[in-house]
């Protein structure tokens, strides 16, 4: 079955906007990556300031070769000379989980 990775960031209001524009600026990134199977990002409604960065992997080995590659060059900058961008999120905390039951919609 699949891994699921989720990171909890916590992201001061003035900084929402500004997060969610750069995970709109990346598309493709992660979608591109072997062994990925889903994507979402999710913006609190109430009662929190954490997003949460959902994915699903095939496995702890695919989701670690795209942590060595693609994540570390797209959080290293815009390349040599372009200016570092502070990070939008004030912490973040990565969660871990296996799938051990799924289900979807019934197909009618």
């Amino acid at each position: 079955m699949s891994i699921v990775k989720i990171n909890a960031l916590t992201v001061p209001a003035e900084q929402r906007e500004v997060l969610e524009q750069r995970f709109a600026s990346r598309a493709g990134v992660v979608e591109n990556s072997d062994g990925f199977e889903w994507f979402e990002l999710l913006r609190p409604l109430e009662g929190t300031d954490k997003y949460l960065v959902y994915t699903r992997w095939r496995s702890e080995e695919d989701f670690k070769a795209w942590m060595e590659g693609p994540m570390r060059s797209a959080h290293q900058g815009g390349g040599e000379g372009a200016p570092k961008q502070r990070p939008a999120a004030a912490d973040s905390t990565l969660w871990s989980f296996e799938v051990v039951q799924q289900a979807g919609p019934k197909q009618g």
